[in-house]
Formats: C-alpha cells, structure tokens, sequence
C-alpha cells in the first residue's frame, strides 16, 4: 500500500499557494469514488491525501480558483497509482495561464 502528497506553487509570484483544496478520488466501475481531500497550507503543501491506497487509477482534482486563478478555476490530474512503487509526490506548477505537474519525490 501506498500515499500520496502534493504542493501548489504558483509560479507567476514564485510562491506557495495557500488554502487550494484538493480532492484525491479513484476510479472505479467508470465512475470517481471519494477517498479524501486536503488544503494546501501556507508552504502550499498537502502532506497526506491518502494512506494505503491499492494500486489503481486516481485523480487529484485542484480548486485553483481558490489561488485565485480565474482561467483553470479547477485541474485534474490523473495518476496510475501502483502500489509497490511507494509514496507518490504529485507538485503542481500554476500560472495565470498555464500549469504543469511531474512526480516528485
């Protein structure tokens, strides 16, 4: 079993963006189930979304207009989540009109 953490940092102030919420659902049966949700603190971080998540297709769906971005209000990211690869590190890098994530570390 596996986690999955994540950071926002907006890119056109070179800060954190703080108090983004951020939901974790998994794919199941072709529709999205809940499994949790988090507010990226004042470092922009969620350190835990979720803890002993099987293997799976997930989907980490940011409220960036909550960081004030009016043209991507909101960002899905999906993930193949496979749980002997370990903790999973999903960063998000937002601008006004642009955004971009990679696995961290």
């Amino acid at each position: 079993m596996t986690g999955i953490s994540t950071h926002v940092l907006d890119t056109t102030t070179g800060s954190p963006a703080v108090g983004v919420v951020v939901t974790l659902e998994r794919s199941s049966d072709g529709a999205w189930q809940y499994v949790g949700e988090g507010v990226t603190d004042e470092d922009g971080r969620v350190a835990a979304l979720g803890f002993a998540l099987g293997s799976g297709i997930y989907r980490l769906v940011f409220a960036t207009g909550d960081a004030g971005n009016d043209f991507y209000p909101e960002v899905h990211v999906i993930v193949d989540i496979d749980e002997d690869r370990g903790h999973y590190h999903v960063p998000l890098l937002l601008s006004g009109y642009g955004y971009t994530t990679y696995r961290g570390s």
